[in-house]
């Protein structure tokens, strides 16, 4: 990194002494911070804000914090622990209050809420649904699939649902699934650890580590499907709202 992008970098992170957003409440200045939120949010927040593979930011409350200097360092710096990038070598301290005001703007209370018992979720969690045979929550549970430790603060609720009910639809990075067609005709699928060039390494369901060398094996190609099965027609409309309740508790706290 240059100097010239330390400095702009750091400036940004600084906000230039701010602790306020000098755009509070000012509409063009959102509408601005709206063309630079599809840009680079977008993609994980949704492009009304409502939540993704990020969190809903129309709630007006945030994990990081709810003064306009929390928003503001939570894109500059990153979020640690979680998906979300530092911002600060890409928009600059005006850009980044001009995004705050922007997520401000669309800030609403009246967004969906969960209407399950987050206790029965946890039992069906656990029990009935069998997800701890690849999802960890706190010390307990597999590392085959994401951590879910804290995914009601990482997760919008739009997102979760879909998640549970049709898993193909966003698979989570770093978990796509790999299929190996061996010589002899037997295939092997698995969730990615590695794809390059030469090798593959994978693990099965069931815990059971793969590597392969491409000279070994007939094929190795990725494939735009989820390990993980689709909940809807195992749980009843009630189980599942109970399911989604529980995985909107957990926040780091267990």
């Amino acid at each position: 990194m240059s100097k010239l992008t330390m400095l702009v970098c750091l400036a940004a992170m600084l906000g230039y002494g701010q602790n306020a957003n000098p755009h509070a409440n000012d509409p063009q200045a959102a509408e601005t911070g709206r063309w630079t939120f599809r840009i680079f949010c977008a993609p994980c927040h949704g492009i009304h804000a409502d939540g993704g593979r990020g969190p809903d930011l129309t709630r007006g409350t945030y994990s990081v914090g709810d003064q306009d200097r929390d928003l503001y360092n939570a894109i500059a710096r990153g979020v640690p622990g979680s998906e979300m990038p530092a911002y600060a070598d890409r928009v600059d301290a005006d850009g980044i209050w001009r995004l705050v005001a922007y997520v401000r703007s669309v800030a609403r209370r009246d967004t969906e809420t969960v209407q399950g018992d987050a206790a029965a979720g946890e039992k069906a969690f656990w029990g009935k649904g069998g997800c701890g045979q690849c999802h960890r929550v706190g010390g307990k549970g597999s590392g085959i699939g994401p951590d879910l430790t804290r995914v009601g603060r990482q997760r919008s609720l739009k997102y979760l649902r879909a998640s549970v009910v049709t898993p193909d639809a966003d698979i989570t990075s770093g978990y796509g699934t790999v299929k190996v067609l061996l010589k002899n005709g037997k295939s092997i699928s698995g969730i990615e650890r590695n794809v390059d060039n030469f090798s593959a390494q994978l693990i099965d369901l069931s815990g059971k580590y793969y590597s392969f060398v491409r000279e070994d094996v007939t094929s190795i190609s990725r494939e735009a499907r989820s390990l993980m099965p689709s909940y809807e027609t195992v749980f009843t409309p009630t189980e599942l709202n109970d399911l989604l309740a529980y995985l909107v508790s957990l926040r780091g706290n267990r």
